[in-house]
């Protein structure tokens, strides 16, 4: 008994010192620790992207609203609570199941057929991993749960009515965002009464909430459409392989984010600003909430291009187009067609067309949207490079200013190469304009040849050439933009094809635009250089960014302004350039001019150079290179002061007769551009109240940038 009571009083003594301890030495301690709250910081909502503009501050892309309705988990939501939720849901909204996985449907028969579930796996399965010591609990449950997601049939899976389903379609979606984070469940065809049914029933739904979200649109449909690019939607969610990146920079796995071209290029811009929220928490339970800071849409973006012309220059390359391709004895491949005007002095472009024949959903070949293919696709352009292969022929010094060569038929080495004019009118002595005027390739070759430090001897069985002189012409050619990318702003962009074989031959061919390919975006930043000059502009299609004002119906102050960027200098005396730019002006002015026919009446004054290369149309149903011929035309307008460059490319145009397809276009794509600008002129288009001047506001936000 003695020794009981000892037990008993030395127990009791551990007891109250152990009692002690707790209340008195570490008492302040474990009450704070039951007070302790915790601060989490989230990002809600759904701002929508900024607009994007035209140049004249027409609506390209916009945002349409629509009804959704919310989900919001807490850090402690269970998932049985999660599933009462979306039971409840279901009874007050249709929800299609479209998005269901075979995986969805797994998970959620076990979280509904828990005593089926247990019986997956056997007690001596379960036993065998836990007596494995290599294996954690964790690792141990992981297993468990692999197991039995194998061991569901397929009977088990297909067993769910329309109803469950929908609960399932619902409980989804629960579980796609983090938590105090709102997830979207239902943002398309959400009836006004489907949002006043669980409005009125809120109270019974924690987590879900009325609000009101946005869909991207294209208001002028298909206006490049290939290259404003695309938003995923709050179901798609980051794509995968930048999601890493953008989780680190602030983005929620279901956020919605540029994914191609424009959109994606400009993401930072565009984004919408989510509101940052503080949230009080207490074992994962929400006791209050702290606006830190309010959520707004993106920023604007105001387009160098002209929604306007952009759609009649459509117009005009779709009638060319199909009147050609209906043509087909004439046009058997042709399918495509490009047309880009840039301002030489300043790069911006005012359209990049692109049509291209494809098959629509339903199987039906039609003309679609290929903008892309401006700056993504590379063709053999012809003629119109032969003004750069004169300037490279002044650079070198190896040809001067008016020289005169004999333009003839060029027989060497097993080659015959001359031009239409030539065959047509005979032999000939040309100078530098002359040669351009008539677009002579004797004369170009020549040129080229003297590059090389060779002489041209007629009918000699070879020719020996320095092969360094493929170098030295691409690296003047890459000076005007031909063969290097132009720095356009969009991803994606090509610099062309460069041939790999250096024998005489493939020289001709590259001085007369043969053999090398490049994109129609080069071929206008090429023009451009020769008609402001000499002065290689970086193209743009982004004009200027706004920060979202859109309370008041207009734009809001200027965050940016994409200043004009020269890239280089061709190094050539003015006297030398002019030389070109009368070449240039004596072809749709010269009476032999190549466009003459279709620029001696037009009301402003043009020059350019029409160009026809030979090419090859690859089949792939054959998986053959077929003959065929490219068509093209470059120029600018007005000659003496010009304010429009253009590039017309028409790949595959035709077999034996040129139908001139190119130059129609070009004429009446320049006629459209001054059509408009007087109309323009005429309605006040360039008048400040249009153009908005900079406020007082946008003036000190501007110094403040300009300060930073």
């Amino acid at each position: 008994m003695n020794l009981l009571f000892i037990t008993v009083f030395f127990l009791f003594s551990i007891l109250i010192l152990r009692l002690g301890v707790v209340q008195i030495v570490k008492g302040k301690q474990y009450e704070a620790e039951v007070q302790r709250t915790e601060n989490v910081i989230a990002n809600n909502g759904t701002p929508p992207r900024g607009k994007i503009y035209d140049r004249y501050r027409n609506v390209i892309v916009d945002n349409v609203p629509l009804n959704a309705i919310t989900y919001t988990r807490t850090q402690n939501t269970k998932t049985e609570e999660m599933l009462e939720v979306a039971e409840r849901l279901a009874a007050l909204i249709e929800m299609k199941p479209d998005k269901i996985t075979d995986r969805d449907r797994k998970d959620y028969w076990l979280l509904t057929h828990s005593k089926e579930a247990a019986k997956l796996v056997s007690r001596e399965e379960i036993k065998k991993l836990e007596d494995n010591d290599d294996l954690t609990e964790e690792d141990v449950n992981k297993k468990v749960y692999a197991m039995q997601l194998e061991r569901i049939t397929e009977k088990d899976i297909q067993s769910f009515d329309e109803k469950e389903l929908e609960i399932l379609a619902i409980f989804r979606e629960f579980n796609t965002g983090y938590a105090l984070s709102p997830q979207i469940i239902k943002n398309k065809g959400v009836s006004v009464a489907e949002m006043a049914r669980v409005n009125e029933h809120l109270y019974t739904l924690p987590g879900v909430n009325v609000t009101t979200d946005w869909e991207r649109v294209n208001v002028g449909d298909s206006t490049l459409k290939s290259i404003l690019g695309k938003v995923s939607t709050s179901q798609q969610g980051l794509p995968k392989e930048q999601v890493s990146d953008l989780t680190s920079r602030g983005y929620s796995l279901n956020d919605r984010v540029g994914t191609t071209y424009f959109e994606s290029q400009y993401e930072n811009d565009l984004r919408g600003q989510k509101e940052k929220v503080e949230y009080v928490t207490k074992n994962g339970s929400v006791l209050d909430t702290r606006l830190i800071s309010e959520g707004h849409s993106g920023n604007d973006v105001v387009l160098t291009i002209d929604v306007k012309l952009q759609k009649e220059i459509e117009k005009i390359v779709s009638e060319e187009l199909s009147k050609q391709a209906a043509k087909y004895w004439d046009s058997p491949y042709l399918d495509r067609a490009f047309v880009v005007m840039m301002d030489p002095h300043t790069g911006e472009i005012l359209s990049m067309v692109g049509k291209k024949y494809g098959e629509n959903a339903e199987g039906k070949r039609e003309l679609q949207d290929y903008a892309l293919g401006t700056y993504t696709s590379f063709y053999g352009m012809g003629s119109i490079v032969k003004g750069a292969t004169v300037l490279t022929g002044y650079m070198t010094d190896k040809l001067r200013v008016g020289e005169v060569i004999y333009d003839e038929v060029i027989k060497t080495g097993g080659l015959e190469k001359s031009s239409w004019f030539i065959k047509s009118k005979g032999e000939m002595y040309l100078n530098d304009i002359q040669a351009l005027e008539i677009s002579s390739n004797g004369y170009m070759i020549k040129t080229a040849l003297k590059i090389a430090n060779a002489t041209y001897i007629p009918n000699a069985a070879t020719i020996d050439i320095d092969i360094e002189a493929f170098d030295v012409m691409r690296n003047h050619f890459h000076q005007f933009g031909l063969g290097v990318k132009t720095g356009i702003d969009l991803p994606g962009e090509v610099d062309g094809y460069v041939g790999s074989e250096t024998i005489p031959g493939k020289l001709m061919d590259f001085s007369i635009g043969q053999y090398d390919l490049y994109t129609p975006l080069q071929m206008v930043q090429y023009v451009s250089t020769i008609a402001n000059g000499g002065y290689r502009m970086e193209p743009h299609i982004m004009k200027e960014i706004r920060k979202p004002d859109h309370e008041k119906g207009k734009l809001g102050p200027i965050k940016y302004v994409n200043e004009p960027k020269v890239l280089n200098r061709i190094n050539v005396s003015e006297r030398e350039m002019r030389q070109v730019q009368l070449g240039f002006y004596q072809v749709t002015h010269g009476s032999r001019g190549t466009a003459y026919t279709q620029f001696k009446d037009a009301p402003y004054d043009a020059a350019g150079k029409s160009g026809t290369a030979e090419a090859f149309y690859y089949n792939p149903k054959t998986g053959k290179n077929l003959e065929t011929n490219n068509t093209t035309l470059i120029g600018y307008a007005p000659f003496d002061n010009p304010e429009i460059a253009f590039s017309v490319v028409v790949p595959f145009s035709h077999q034996d007769q040129d139908p001139y397809v190119s130059k129609t276009i070009g004429k009446r794509v320049m006629d459209k551009y001054f059509e408009l600008k007087k109309a323009y002129e005429k309605e006040g288009y360039f008048d400040a109240s249009v153009n908005e001047e900079v406020s007082e506001a946008e003036q000190e936000q501007t110094e403040e940038r300009e300060a930073e």
